[in-house]
């Protein structure tokens, strides 16, 4: 076997799991082997890794044997079974499911922002979600220059971050509309749920399940992860959050409108913000309001990068900012910040051959 790490996909037929495998391939790690991992429905199946075929298998504990690193995008159920299974056969896992982000003792890491939270790795390290990282991208830069004080999100979210049966429905209905049928909605807003209802041509005002204080499940996470990625504390009450997230019938990349106040507000300017952002690893600048120019879903898709733009002062509050930020959700918000994990563990001798 040649010299390298042994590497687990957990959950490779998946929108995200197929991505996973590309941002693999492109990646800095020596891999050494690959491993498919998948439902027991999938397996058999032959996917590609590097112009090699490689055979899915069924995810089972003894699958890890042997295993170094495992990125997992496999559901949170899986995640909470096998992962911790994969850890004692010696691999370190990031999961990119919501299995482990609010546990204390996982760090919850977007690798521009906070990638020394990986060194208080044991074993398992959380992706945030996927609407949180691209924000996160956008606004550390301006929090390191000029703090914040308070962030207000409103996220318009695209149908794959429901998984590609909820691209496939989106589709579907597009169709249906389009013919004069009656559009049939078995999974949006949310799975979990009591109702469903179209997403084409139509806004849903709810991403997973409604709580009982009114907020939205992927409002609760968008809050409290970007506490704990800034803060190290979910609960911290330094920086003042709340979200309304929204799927927007769009396939791939979500956008995101977010007003912020910096606590620097004498220093603050458009200005110095657009260039703190241009100069931050991960964002592009997209902001040349002469030339129409801001970020937009069908140029973000793709890419790996977060693109900011429409930064504009709030004319009634001063040291506050208004701005517009697009990512690609499968990407930076899934597969490429997986595996940008995984490179930093290597980089950084966090994680070994077994």
């Amino acid at each position: 076997m040649s010299e390298g790490f042994e590497v687990a996909i957990l959950g490779a037929t998946g929108a995200v799991g197929t991505r996973l495998i590309q941002q693999l391939e492109q990646s800095s790690i020596p891999v050494s082997k690959v491993r498919l991992l998948a439902s027991s429905r999938s397996a058999g199946k032959t996917l590609q890794f590097k112009g090699q075929d490689v055979t899915v298998e069924e995810a089972k504990p003894e699958s890890f044997e042997g295993v170094d690193i495992v990125l997992a995008s496999a559901g949170g159920s899986v995640s909470k079974k096998l992962l911790p299974e994969a850890v004692k056969r010696g691999a370190v896992c990031v999961d990119n499911t919501s299995a482990f982000r609010m546990e204390p003792d996982v760090p919850l890491v977007v690798p521009e922002v906070n990638e020394k939270a990986l060194y208080n790795h044991h074993g398992i390290i959380a992706n945030p979600n996927c609407s949180t990282i691209q924000m996160m991208v956008a606004l550390e830069p301006i929090r390191r220059a000029f703090g914040l004080k308070q962030i207000i999100v409103s996220t318009y979210q695209a149908a794959s971050g429901a998984g590609q049966s909820a691209l496939n429905e989106l589709k579907q209905e597009a169709q249906d509309f389009l013919d004069d049928k009656e559009m049939k909605a078995e999974i949006f807003p949310t799975k979990g749920d009591k109702k469903h209802y179209p997403l084409a041509f139509n806004l849903l005002p709810q991403i997973d399940v409604l709580e009982d204080n009114l907020y939205s499940h992927e409002e609760w996470k968008m809050i409290h992860e970007t506490k704990k990625i800034m803060l190290d504390d979910m609960d911290s009450p330094d920086i003042k959050v709340t979200a309304t997230c929204v799927r927007v019938p769009v396939p791939i990349s979500h956008g995101e409108s977010i007003w912020i106040d910096t606590v620097d507000h004498e220093n603050a300017s458009v200005e110095k913000i657009r260039q703190a952002v241009s100069d931050f690893p991960g964002a592009v600048l997209q902001d040349d309001p002469a030339n129409q120019i801001y970020p937009q879903p069908i140029n973000a898709t793709g890419k790996r990068e977060t693109f900011v733009g429409r930064i504009r002062p709030d004319l009634e509050n001063k040291g506050a900012f208004n701005l517009w930020v697009v990512s690609d959700n499968l990407l930076k918000g899934a597969a490429w910040n997986t595996v940008q994990i995984a490179e930093r563990l290597v980089a950084d001798d966090l994680v070994h051959v077994n």
